[in-house]
């Protein structure tokens, strides 16, 4: 198992060098990893948030550290333009020396980050949207001509170069909720899952959850990640039964920096 720190990119941590500083420090202390959230805008309970831009936190974070895994957890396709992504992430991993990973998803309910910035909120567009701009953004990633012509997106034909430092490609871990199927089965298409429960973030998923998701995958390797719950106090006490389980990476969230600079410094409960 493999273990990692997992912060927002709001309030106290809207601000790119102290997400970079964090991160180096995390990587000094032994940890294996180092994801941001991904949102636009935040307004829990009508309470605008600042935010930092993910993208160029994690670029400042590729350049602040040289042996951690890095990246967004998770990315809603839906509501970015898949060739940018492309070239963004691309960039990122060559620039990390080819540490990125791409957490992608559906996206959360806030208003604040869909409707409220004109974009379709429904889930089963937001689906459908995943599905293909994942395919376009792997396609650009190729360095091979490529087209494609979807519902809602269309590449009449491009060739997008450099192509990523990692081979066969950039890994992708797809988020969404267990025991619903699609969700896994969407995931299954690629290199990991990174599940929550359906009432998510009062509960966590259990052992045997992630026992049965992992039957249900049946694929090897495969990452699935298990994070503790932002907000939530206490943790779950039993890392070994996870693993056993098959959860390949463990992930620790802070809701301060001085909360996340202890967890930090605690080093990787291994």
């Amino acid at each position: 198992m493999r273990f990692g720190m997992y912060l927002p990119i709001a309030r106290d941590f809207a601000d790119a060098r102290v997400l970079a500083e964090l991160a180096s420090e995390t990587e000094e202390a032994g940890w294996d990893g180092f994801f941001v959230w991904d949102h636009i805008s935040l307004e829990p309970r009508g309470e605008p948030w600042e935010v930092a831009d993910p993208w160029i936190a994690l670029s400042a974070i590729a350049v602040a550290t040289e042996r951690i895994r890095i990246g967004p957890l998770v990315t809603p396709l839906a509501r970015r333009r898949p060739a940018k992504v492309a070239r963004e992430t691309v960039t990122l991993d060559r620039l990390s020396g080819g540490r990125l990973v791409l957490g992608v998803g559906l996206g959360g309910d806030d208003r604040s980050d869909f409707s409220a910035l004109g974009e379709d909120p429904d889930p089963r567009v937001r689906a459908e949207k995943l599905d293909e701009a994942l395919d376009v953004v792997t396609g650009l990633w190729s360095g091979e001509p490529f087209s494609f012509e979807g519902k809602h997106f269309q590449i009449e034909q491009a060739t997008f170069l450099p192509r990523p430092l990692q081979e066969p490609r950039i890994p992708i871990w797809v988020a969404g909720a267990w025991p619903r199927r699609e969700p896994a089965r969407r995931a299954a298409r690629w290199d990991g899952m990174f599940p929550i429960s359906p009432d998510w973030p009062r509960e966590r998923l259990t052992p045997d959850d992630y026992r049965e998701l992992r039957e249900f995958i049946a694929r090897d390797p495969f990452d699935l990640v298990f994070t503790t719950t932002w907000g939530h106090e206490g943790e779950p006490a039993d890392i070994e039964a996870y693993e056993e389980a098959g959860v390949t990476w463990w992930l620790q969230e802070a809701q301060t920096i001085a909360d996340a600079r202890r967890r930090i410094a605690a080093g990787p409960p291994r």
